[in-house]
């Protein structure tokens, strides 16, 4: 039974890798390429060696794959990098496609091809990455990366490797202003790519310590069903010891839980910081698998 839900899983996942790449060859063949945007990583380079040899986009982006699925599957493992492949050689395949039987219907415009083109092709390396491959590239770098620094975010890396691209194609389309279009593209996908990797579910870690632990305690699981946890602290200079309060709320319920702290005690020492990501109940699962 285990092997079937998991050969389901698989042929749901490769269909998913096929949508990704349609968005992908559409997003690079209709926006970026025809305003030439060079979006960062081995498509920017795709996109740069088509100007200068005239070789399909696609094809480029192919053959400067084989390198990096080397790499990958001594880092990974065949099964990942079969998915990676067949991604890769989708992808290919229909940003030729697109460019092709697609001329027609090209969006000649900086402004759209930057924003609408970054954003495909975005959703389409997020929706990959989902599936457990990647598209190829910098990705696998990416995720080599991300092993070691797990910490950093998915998005954050892709700018750090995709700045000396954007240079070369300054030289290459002889245009400053190709290499800041390029940036905005890198920073929109960074961006979107975060969203559909981490979601918008960012959270808010609150510490109080207050005189009225129980009473501020009972109103935040009543008023917002949220859950707290007691830490027995000590103070360094008092010595006294007092009960603080851990809990990890929405941002949208963050103000809330800080009104009902301030009605119950003004005098709180209360600390608010930045979740980016929480697991367990009520939050995301443990068993998500993200890049």
């Amino acid at each position: 039974m285990s092997k079937t839900i998991s050969a389901k899983r698989r042929c749901i996942e490769y269909l998913i890798i096929t949508f990704a790449a349609l968005l992908y060859g559409l997003g690079t063949s209709m926006l970026i390429d025809p305003n030439d945007i060079a979006p960062g990583g081995l498509t920017g380079l795709a996109i740069v060696l088509n100007r200068v040899v005239g070789i399909g986009t696609g094809l480029w982006f192919w053959l400067m794959n084989i390198p990096i699925l080397i790499l990958a599957i001594w880092k990974f493992g065949m099964r990942f990098t079969i998915s990676t492949i067949y991604a890769i050689s989708m992808i290919s395949f229909f940003t030729d496609f697109c460019t092709k039987f697609f001329s027609d219907y090209v969006i000649r415009d900086k402004i759209l091809g930057i924003t609408f083109g970054s954003a495909l092709t975005a959703v389409a390396i997020g929706l990959i990455f989902k599936c457990h491959a990647t598209s190829g590239g910098t990705d696998v770098i990416i995720k080599i990366l991300r092993l070691k620094y797990p910490h950093v975010k998915t998005g954050v890396l892709y700018i750090l490797t995709d700045i000396g691209v954007l240079f070369v194609a300054a030289i290459v389309f002889n245009d400053v202003a190709a290499a800041m279009y390029s940036f905005l593209s890198v920073m929109i996908t960074s961006f979107i790519l975060d969203i559909v990797l981490y979601g918008r579910d960012g959270a808010k870690l609150i510490y109080i310590i207050s005189d009225n632990p129980d009473t501020i305690t009972a109103r935040l699981l009543e008023e917002l069903d949220i859950g707290a946890t007691h830490v027995f602290g000590q103070g360094a200079y008092s010595g006294e010891k007092k009960k603080v309060i851990m809990c990890a709320v929405k941002k949208r319920l963050s103000p809330m839980a800080e009104d009902i702290v301030r009605d119950e005690d003004p005098n709180a020492f209360m600390i608010v910081t930045s979740a980016s990501e929480i697991f367990g109940e009520g939050y995301k699962s443990y068993f998500d698998e993200r890049m």
